[in-house]
């Protein structure tokens, strides 16, 4: 996974510091405000670590870009794939074999009501 989409970005759209939390949340998918509130409900479980943790991932994540999603479709459809690449590899295949399938109907209705394109296919096989 060498795309752009798969990356983890500070969104600094919707930042309300840094945007590490908001680039968490649009990378997973979650709710912004709930990895906000699970950041803030680590600080005192971590003795405070989180916070030099946050200013480093800061420091080190790249900027999202800003054309990096054509629409929320696009952005819903990566978060899927980063959370299961296996799941939305098997949904893409059910697509396909859907339009196939239907594909596959269309040929044959339009085959089996025109018998000249019938005759010059089976001369062809």
């Amino acid at each position: 996974m060498n795309s752009p989409r798969t990356t983890l970005y500070r969104d600094k759209f919707n930042a309300k510091l840094m945007g590490v939390c908001s680039g968490i949340a649009d990378y997973t998918g979650v709710n912004t405000f709930w990895v906000r509130l699970g950041a803030l409900l680590l600080i005192p479980m971590t003795s405070g670590m989180v916070i030099p943790a946050y200013f480093i991932a800061g420091i080190l994540l790249n900027k999202k870009p800003a054309n990096l999603y054509v629409d929320k479709d696009e952005q819903q459809y990566w978060q899927r794939v980063r959370q299961s690449p296996k799941r939305t590899a098997r949904e893409i295949r059910a697509r396909f074999r859907d339009v196939d399938r239907r594909l596959a109907d269309v040929e044959t209705y339009y085959v089996s009501s025109n018998p000249r394109l019938n005759a010059e296919i089976e001369r062809l096989r």
